[in-house]
């Protein structure tokens, strides 16, 4: 093979896989299974999509081999094809909130509408986890917390947050954690509980975050 044929496919192949990484909603998806397995109807509901325009970004994602499926009865379950996949959109997710302003003056614009100021990174968290009075609230879906979780979080889904309030203390401090800094979750947990009293803020990374720095993970 000559230099330029060579080059030419190398190069050609990659940018293979920034053009199917290049799209909003197959970025979300990215997001989204970083969190466990999906079928691709909880894949379109979580994104917004209808079925057939999940599935169809879902063979874009495939063709590069970032994701992977299993056939589960008479449904597919997608994931992530390895932990690579993350990593690379764990950088490209840092990049733009350190170096593009725009996008962490949107974030910041979001959170400042929701009084959602305060935040603590997972280095933080640790070091409070070592004393006492720390609950943390993983308020992603059910499914999700099941295929794995922070050590000792308390499963509360947004939307059954309001009716569980008398579970949560009055005093310490609730930490509430989601998907990752884009997942909208802890933003409106936080903004919720604080209204009524509540000394909450929400965690910066997510639970992806967590389990990619191989800390301790519980599963149901």
């Amino acid at each position: 093979m000559e230099k330029r044929a060579y080059k030419d496919a190398v190069y050609g192949q990659l940018a293979d896989v920034t053009k199917a990484l290049a799209n909003p909603r197959r970025l979300e998806i990215v997001d989204l299974l970083a969190q466990g397995e999906f079928a691709v109807e909880d894949i379109a509901r979580e994104t917004g999509l209808s079925v057939a325009n999940a599935s169809q970004h879902l063979q874009v994602l495939k063709g590069v081999q970032l994701v992977s499926a299993t056939r589960d009865g008479h449904y597919l379950r997608y994931r992530l094809a390895n932990p690579d996949v993350y990593a690379a959109w764990q950088l490209l997710r840092t990049y733009g909130l350190t170096r593009q302003a725009s996008i962490a003056r949107v974030v910041q614009d979001f959170r400042t509408q929701r009084d959602v100021l305060e935040t603590l990174t997972i280095d933080e968290l640790l070091v409070k986890l070592d004393g006492e009075g720390v609950v943390l609230l993983d308020v992603r879906p059910t499914e999700e917390y099941r295929q794995g979780h922070l050590p000792r979080a308390v499963s509360m889904p947004l939307d059954e947050l309001l009716d569980r309030l008398g579970e949560l203390p009055r005093a310490g401090l609730i930490v509430a954690y989601c998907r990752g800094p884009f997942c909208v979750f802890a933003d409106e947990a936080v903004q919720q509980l604080r209204q009524r009293g509540y000394p909450a803020v929400r965690l910066e990374e997510g639970f992806p975050d967590w389990q990619h720095r191989q800390l301790p993970v519980e599963t149901v």
